[in-house]
């Protein structure tokens, strides 16, 4: 019994500490690279100035907003394209993107719901519980992750405590991504060499197909959420 109590002891003190560290790089990283997204000209002489290093740390920066979910990924996503340029800012968000989930998978899948319930609400997290029970879920979470639009941080949170395969979570979690990521580095991209009608039509196509993603997630939520109260009763 109290072998059980002093692993759940650890478990706790371990969870703090991540927290710990998540809350003081938010305040003393988070920030000015918040500061850098919102400057997307600064970010781009700076990351130009210091090379790879410049790579690196807007690597972290990405990893850092996965991890962090409430920090949101398209500001600087599109600053990957204003600084990169479209090729290398899709590859530098993607890589980012991959170890981000990675982290977060493996976390949520060693310390469960509770760890989940730290950055998400009941109700978020009731919204897409069917991706625990429904028999479709794998298809349905693929489906759902790659749409433009929808919440994928607490999909990638919620899945680790499913009983789907690591290695087709990391996959999906990773290149699901990349339409989303895609579009925005183009605008971004558009932005930064001066094509203002481009960016501004990227724009509109990226808020249309966002919507788009949104509406059939919640097609799809609502649905699945519904047969399972149905079947209840």
């Amino acid at each position: 019994m109290s072998i059980k109590i002093n692993k759940q002891i650890l478990k706790i003190c371990f969870i703090i500490t991540v927290l710990l560290l998540i809350g003081i790089l938010c305040w003393y990283v988070g920030n000015p690279l918040v500061k850098f997204a919102s400057e997307p000209e600064k970010f781009r002489v700076w990351v130009n100035s210091n090379g790879v290093w410049g790579r690196l740390a807007y690597i972290g920066m990405m990893i850092l907003q996965i991890i962090a979910a409430f920090l949101p990924g398209e500001p600087f996503e599109m600053v990957a394209g204003y600084a990169f340029g479209t090729l290398e800012g899709t590859l530098l968000c993607f890589l980012a993107s991959a170890i981000g989930s990675i982290f977060v998978l493996l976390f949520t899948r060693k310390f469960g719901m509770r760890f989940v319930k730290l950055f998400f609400n009941e109700d978020k997290i009731n919204s897409v519980k069917f991706l625990h029970s429904s028999p479709k879920r794998i298809l349905l979470f693929a489906i759902i992750f790659i749409l433009p639009g929808t919440p994928k941080d607490l999909l990638c949170y919620f899945v680790g405590v499913t009983d789907i395969k690591m290695w087709i979570l990391i996959l999906i979690c990773s290149f699901g991504r990349i339409p989303a990521i895609v579009t925005s580095t183009i605008g971004g991209d558009a932005l930064g060499t001066k094509s203002y009608i481009l960016a501004v039509v990227i724009l509109i196509l990226t808020l249309l197909i966002s919507l788009s993603g949104v509406v059939i997630y919640r097609i799809i939520s609502n649905k699945h959420n519904k047969d399972k109260t149905d079947h209840q009763f």
